[in-house]
């Protein structure tokens, strides 16, 4: 069959008897359209996340500092909880229609912002935003492996996606300030939400399975299925470890960067951006990694290998005294990441039944939110009340017991292709 296949990919009724098998077929006309309203939407929101610094600057001043990381937290709020109550109700709906609404949720969200007139009301239109972003992300991971049935398609994707992650990091700002030349504050919000409708007319154009599940239940039944699957199968028991390592590792570059390159080391910001520029390249690395060597290498090789750099980086990390060591350190933590974390959803791709992708795509999105969420206060705390030679120390020993733990949760037996 060739490329551009329509047929629809799902290989059964989904009666949640079997695992999702390889069917062979890949619709990758759908799925690079799907990929681009994917990757039009991390680069609107990036430059939303700018743009949304200046409107709190505009509604409150010196104080805006603090209105925006309310902000930033209700965002990862609003990530934490998407993921059960995402699974929960979008059981019925298909999925095209759903994504097509979140991203028109999305702009609608944008095109009011400017509006806000208080703190009270920007927050509650950045919830909606992240609301709507997390579900679409889910829902996005869901609908991916029915449209590539080819294991080194599907293990592309997930490099793919992780390199316009990091990319968005690095490019988003940069677009904002170009269109910040030209354009308002204002005006910036209007074209990231025009980015939105372009995206859903991406989606609307790919041909989507209308997979859908429906299942007995309450909602909280429905909402805690997730953590209880996670819980009961041994290979994703190590991912919830590996998460602790990759979060561990992620926290210390995110929130002592700056402490380091421009508190010990004495450097200036431009020092502190290039810190944080060769993490993010690192993490690219990574994910080429991944691309090119997760359908032919086990994936339990692959992350465990990942949370052992990530564990030897952070102990390293304790003897760093040149900026050069830091820039070497926060690669390999780069690297390590892309390798713990990226390789999960190829797991869950190949273990769990297909009713129970969405459930399970839910449950680790949440879980990984979790863990950064505590991973940057314990790493703020440590930093400040320990030091940072104490917190690298702390840190690499916590990463080193998850990795213990994630090995031996993990028999090797089990990595075998489904």
């Amino acid at each position: 069959m060739p490329e551009g296949a329509t047929e629809d990919p799902d290989p059964g009724p989904g009666d949640g008897s079997r695992p999702l098998a390889w069917s062979g077929v890949s619709d990758k006309r759908s799925y690079y359209r799907l990929f681009a309203a994917y990757v039009l939407a991390l680069f609107a929101t990036g430059i939303a996340t700018v743009a949304l610094a200046l409107l709190a600057f505009d509604l409150s001043g010196e104080e805006s500092g603090t209105v925006i990381g309310t902000a930033l937290s209700i965002k990862m709020l609003a990530y934490v909880v998407a993921a059960p109550i995402s699974a929960a109700l979008t059981e019925r709906l298909p999925r095209k229609e759903l994504l097509i609404a979140l991203d028109l949720i999305r702009a609608g969200s944008l095109g009011l912002l400017p509006f806000a007139t208080s703190a009270t009301q920007l927050y509650g239109l950045v919830f909606v935003f992240a609301l709507a972003s997390a579900t679409f992300t889910l829902v996005y991971m869901t609908v991916v492996p029915y449209l590539l049935g080819n294991a080194e398609d599907y293990a592309r994707s997930l490099g793919r996606s992780r390199i316009a992650s990091e990319l968005d990091g690095a490019i988003g700002p940069l677009l904002a300030a170009g269109l910040l030349v030209v354009a308002t504050v204002t005006g910036v919000f209007v074209i990231a939400a025009l980015a939105f409708v372009i995206s859903a007319l991406l989606v609307w154009k790919a041909n989507l399975p209308r997979h859908t599940t429906r299942r007995e239940g309450g909602f909280l039944r429905k909402a805690l299925r997730g953590p209880r699957l996670f819980v009961a199968e041994p290979q994703f028991r190590a991912i919830l470890a590996l998460d602790v390592a990759m979060a561990l590792a992620s926290a210390m570059v995110m929130v002592n960067t700056v402490v380091i390159v421009q508190g010990a080391f004495d450097l200036d910001v431009e020092a502190a951006a290039s810190a944080f520029f060769v993490f993010g390249a690192g993490s690219v690395a990574g994910a080429l990694v991944v691309s090119a060597t997760l359908s032919r290498v086990p994936e339990r090789l692959v992350m465990l290998g990942g949370a052992c750099l990530i564990t030897l980086s952070l102990l390293a990390g304790a003897l760093a005294e040149f900026a050069l060591t830091l820039l070497v350190i926060w690669a390999a933590l780069g690297v390590g990441v892309a390798l713990a974390l990226t390789p999960a959803s190829y797991v869950i791709r190949r273990v769990a039944p297909p009713d129970d992708l969405q459930t399970l795509f839910a449950a680790q999105f949440s879980i990984t939110n979790i863990c950064l969420l505590i991973a940057y206060s314990a790493a703020g705390w440590a930093g400040a009340e320990l030091g940072i030679f104490a917190t690298f120390l702390l840190f690499g020993a916590a990463a080193g017991a998850a990795t213990l733990a994630a090995f031996r949760l993990w028999p090797s037996s089990s990595s075998a292709r489904g």
